[in-house]
């Protein structure tokens, strides 16, 4: 049976048979060890950890961007962009093949999602990976839906001004 994860630093599923991963090492730790073809689906936050999460509430929300030099722990994005990189160190003859013989050999890869509370870092991952779909030669998939989930309890998660 193939596997589920589901990347959020805050968040826990309340239904299905997720690995709940919290951070860019864990999503790494476990997709390295699970392998891609044994995964069905990811669910990708976007916003990891404390900066992420002010840089959604300060910046983002208000003004429509990301700074991600605001940013010290590693996103949703990042595990998305590793998720690709690892695809092709996994098959580097891929990088050269021709778009006719990719779309008449398709590839194990597994359903990636979004869930992310943040507009903007969710467009930069479904753009990030559909382009990689659409490069494939494959269906872009990649959408923003909604999981029922709970909030773990989290001390200073925004570091609010007056």
């Amino acid at each position: 049976m193939k596997k589920t994860i589901y990347l959020d630093d805050l968040r826990t599923p309340t239904s299905g048979d997720w690995n709940v991963v919290r951070n860019y090492n864990e999503f790494v730790n476990i997709v390295t060890e699970i392998g891609l073809a044994n995964i069905e689906i990811i669910s990708l936050d976007h916003d990891l950890g404390d900066d992420a999460i002010n840089e959604f509430v300060y910046n983002t929300m208000p003004n429509y961007t990301i700074d991600y030099s605001n940013i010290s722990e590693k996103t949703g994005y990042d595990c998305a962009k590793w998720l690709v990189d690892y695809f092709y160190d996994e098959n580097p003859t891929r990088l050269d093949m021709h778009a006719s013989y990719k779309k008449q050999n398709t590839i194990t890869f597994p359903k990636v999602v979004v869930h992310s509370a943040n507009p903007i870092g969710s467009a930069n991952i479904m753009g990030y990976i559909n382009n990689f779909l659409m490069n494939e030669r494959m269906p872009q998939t990649c959408i923003r839906v909604e999981i029922a989930h709970t909030v773990e309890p989290k001390l200073n998660i925004l570091k609010l001004e007056e």
